[in-house]
């Protein structure tokens, strides 16, 4: 596939035009969102930060399980309920203390297959779902769940925080497979051990503490490309990416490569000067890390290989989410 089909790939991709409704939603409540005084970080970022007294704050977030994920496989669903939201906390450099559900079936054997994947994720990540509520009379089967978090107010990594000059890196566990009946998951988390899945939460935390990082997202839905992406647009920044230097599994072409959801994986930005440390704390819990551009003030994200360069978005017109720095 040439460079041009791939960028029209990526741009059409449901993963990232799903995204596009986001700041439609939560426009409606920027006069609100901050109205108790205590939020640090509102909407943009992979959890919201609540300001808790003590230089500590709360991370907040919450995920639903698409529904193409639910019908395919509602152990993986209940799986990847805890995976995607314990990985929310960790892209901010958190630690995940707890998680709450809302369950919708009425369909009891659905309603086990969720739930054991559940206490598989959670035995996994050693986070507990400790509550939540279920509709037992539901016309449908639907799963969100909210995770709570905690760290130090002046370790936060942001989406927010990319400044031109800093280095893009992009992070990702190679030693997965791709999920048989939902092809868009890079599971790299079941067939490890519990020490090791967790060590890779906590390597991020290592990066919050000793501020190695300007800013961070886990790469989800929209694939890595659409995952920087959306830190870019929050950012109000641009960047250069060369997709050769991009840690892949070869196993996998690069269009797929792109839109997987991987079970560890993270887009990264920081000082020139912070790389080499950063890399040698993830590639210890086997994320393979390497710098792939760097960010401009120019609002576009371009993509080059093989001499050839593309613009991907261009968010002087385009928009994924809409959000832009939403710091009170």
């Amino acid at each position: 596939m040439d460079l041009k089909s791939l960028v029209d790939s990526i741009r059409s991709f449901e993963g990232i035009t799903r995204k596009n409704l986001i700041k439609d939603v939560t426009g409606l409540l920027e006069e609100t969102y901050n109205i108790a005084g205590r939020t640090l970080l509102g909407f943009g970022d992979d959890a919201s930060a609540l300001e808790i007294g003590n230089n500590q704050v709360i991370l907040m977030a919450a995920d639903g399980m698409w529904g193409k994920l639910m019908e395919a496989d509602p152990w993986w669903a209940g799986y990847c309920s805890v995976l995607v939201n314990v990985n929310d906390i960790a892209a901010m450099g958190g630690i995940p203390i707890g998680m709450t559900n809302v369950l919708s079936t009425q369909d009891k054997d659905i309603c086990n297959q969720i739930m054991d994947g559940i206490n598989e994720g959670v035995k996994k990540f050693g986070v507990p779902m400790v509550g939540g509520h279920v509709h037992p009379d539901a016309p449908y089967n639907s799963l969100d769940v909210s995770i709570t978090g905690i760290m130090n107010r002046e370790d936060v990594i942001t989406s927010c925080g990319a400044k031109p000059g800093d280095k893009v890196l992009v992070a990702i566990d190679l030693d997965g497979v791709i999920h048989p009946q939902f092809h868009l998951n890079w599971d790299t988390t079941t067939m490890k051990s519990a020490q090791l899945v967790q060590a890779q939460i906590m390597a991020m935390n290592e990066l919050a503490q000793k501020h190695l990082l300007s800013a961070g997202k886990d790469i989800s839905n929209p694939g890595t490309i659409g995952t920087l992406g959306m830190l870019l647009e929050t950012s109000n920044a641009g960047a250069t990416v060369e997709l050769e230097l991009i840690p892949r599994n070869t196993d996998v072409n690069w269009e797929d490569w792109l839109k997987l959801y991987p079970g560890a994986g993270f887009v990264l930005t920081a000082e020139e000067d912070n790389v080499e440390e950063v890399v040698k704390i993830l590639e210890k819990v086997n994320i393979s890390t390497a710098v792939v551009g760097s960010i401009i003030s120019d609002k576009k994200l371009y993509l080059t290989s093989n001499g050839n360069k593309e613009v991907v978005f261009d968010f002087y017109s385009d928009k994924i989410t809409g959000i832009h720095d939403e710091k009170p």
